[in-house]
């Protein structure tokens, strides 16, 4: 054989080789950019789903903060009504505690809200002050009940 001919051998190996290594090289580029890609979805559901219980924690803390504030307002206007009742204090107390029942009810849940009903019905029929103590003490229980879950 002469030069010529193993020289474009030698270059037509060397040529083929290089097709042969660029579409292996091309095929593991693709395989890497796809388990790239896969990796950046499963870390951006992650991170959404971070996102997403952050936010129904936030959710459920706030819920339990008004309900707290609405609660404290029911227990306060029931104890200065009380104290109307014994002849202490002013006669805005019964506006106050209808007030405060109110948004008892809205925030719920039901056996609080029959509990406030309850403790609001005995100082209206001025009920004996142990009873309307028993009355608020199973409220405070139902709203721990409920602010504690």
């Amino acid at each position: 054989m002469s030069e010529v001919g193993i020289a474009l051998i030698a270059a037509g190996s060397a040529v083929a080789g290089s097709v042969v290594t660029g579409w292996y090289g091309r095929i593991a580029a693709g395989e890497q950019a796809r388990a790239a890609l896969r990796a950046g979805d499963r870390q951006a559901e992650a991170m959404l789903e971070t996102v997403r219980l952050t936010q129904a924690g936030q959710a459920a803390e706030h819920a339990a903060e008004t309900r707290r504030q609405a609660y404290v307002r029911f227990l306060d206007a029931a104890e200065t009504a009380a104290a109307v009742e014994r002849g202490q204090g002013g006669s805005d107390a019964r506006a106050a505690l209808q007030q405060a029942l109110a948004e008892v009810v809205l925030e719920g849940p039901d056996d609080v809200s029959t509990a406030a009903s309850a403790c609001v019905d005995l100082l209206r029929r001025h009920a004996r002050a142990d009873e309307v103590e028993r009355a608020k003490q199973t409220f405070i229980m139902a709203a721990r009940a409920v602010l504690h879950t």
